[in-house]
């Protein structure tokens, strides 16, 4: 890497450090403001507020990376501008194209970063910040429904009336069907524990068999269970689709399509973990055409704006292709990365056009 591509990366990782750091305490300060309500709630007080809200860092410096890159872009180049410095390197023999390429190489290291993060940090944190709080405040995971939770595994149907923040779950029933549809058995456990594998352990099992020749019931204490259902699958109630790692949200899609369920939305947030890294080296062209014009442009503070109205503008675009592609069945790849191309699109054609100036 040339001096001059090391200095251009310590210049915006400085500054996009400084804008990483900002809006990281300004989103922890909101999350405690969040977590006050739930104070006083069994032994939840401000100790445990304070982990929850730490534990819930990574995955908002996962969110907030591109915004911060094309802010610490925006802001460093226009300083760039601002002194004369950049002019300097365009008489030395520096393109557009070749800065260009030097920031998408930066936004690339920042995106392998960010992509860790997202895949192996962020999810962890924030399965750990929920089980903590339910774990504190006494709660339970979910009841989807009023009867519990309801999970397809093959031909058999799962309810399970409380998941545990340990992943323990209770008061469980399993209905079994033949291949004419018809109901063969029925067990009932009061507990089941994880043993890893695919394989549960149920305690306090009763089993009803029903067939022509009558219903037959039968006690244990213990019992295996074998079932499709892991940790990772009910992980999917603690933490948002947009929220859980690729391998997870891979497993769970599989599941859901092994069973003839809808999995659009969770397909959506697969195909946006695979184009994510793309997302960082994107934003910081786009902050190139709005940093690089001359200082009679206009000042730093009208730069960021104009810029930060383009991050917000991929932002919205990209909810609105998302919210239109689950009501429409839009392939998920399509909706994911059409906003992309369309801003690099508009980045390439910014950075086209100041160069002709």
């Amino acid at each position: 890497m040339s001096l001059l591509a090391r200095y251009l990366g310590t210049q915006v990782a400085a500054a996009s450090g400084f804008v990483l750091l900002a809006l990281l305490v300004l989103f922890a300060f909101f999350d405690f403001i969040q977590e006050i309500g739930s104070l006083g709630r069994n032994n939840y007080g401000m100790g445990q507020a304070a982990v929850v809200v730490a534990l819930n860092v990574p995955g908002h410096l996962v969110e907030i990376l591109p915004i911060a890159a094309l802010i610490g872009t925006l802001f460093a180049l226009s300083r760039l501008v601002g002194n004369s410095e950049y002019a300097v390197m365009r008489v030395s023999g520096l393109s557009s194209w070749r800065m260009a390429a030097y920031f998408g190489a930066i936004g690339v290291v920042v995106a392998v970063v960010g992509l860790g993060l997202g895949e192996y940090v962020a999810p962890w944190s924030e399965q750990a910040a929920q089980r903590y709080k339910l774990t504190a405040t006494q709660s339970v995971v979910a009841q989807q429904f009023r009867s519990g939770l309801w999970v397809k595994d093959g031909s058999t149907f799962i309810n399970v009336r409380e998941v545990m923040p340990d992943s323990t779950l209770r008061e469980i029933e399993i209905y079994g069907f033949d291949a004419d549809g018809r109901l063969g058995w029925i067990r009932a456990a009061d507990e089941a524990q994880w043993r890893g594998s695919q394989h549960w352990t149920l305690r306090q099992v009763t089993e009803t068999h029903f067939s022509n020749a009558g219903i037959r019931a039968t006690r244990s204490d213990r019992l295996d269970w074998q079932s499709v259902l892991t940790p990772d699958i009910l992980s999917v109630l603690l933490v948002a689709p947009e929220k859980m790692s690729a391998r997870t949200l891979w497993r769970y899609v599989a599941h859901l399509k092994a069973n003839g369920q809808k999995a659009a939305r969770y397909e959506l947030a697969l195909w946006s973990k695979f184009i994510s890294p793309f997302i960082i080296p994107i934003m910081m062209l786009i902050a190139m055409p709005f940093a690089i014009q001359g200082p009679r442009s206009g000042g730093t503070s009208s730069k960021l704006f104009l810029g930060i109205l383009a991050g917000l503008g991929f932002h919205l675009l990209s909810r609105l292709f998302g919210h239109l592609g689950l009501l429409n069945d839009w392939p998920p790849a399509v909706v994911v990365s059409l906003p992309l191309l369309i801003f690099l699109a508009l980045a390439l054609a910014g950075i086209r056009w100041v160069d002709r100036r």
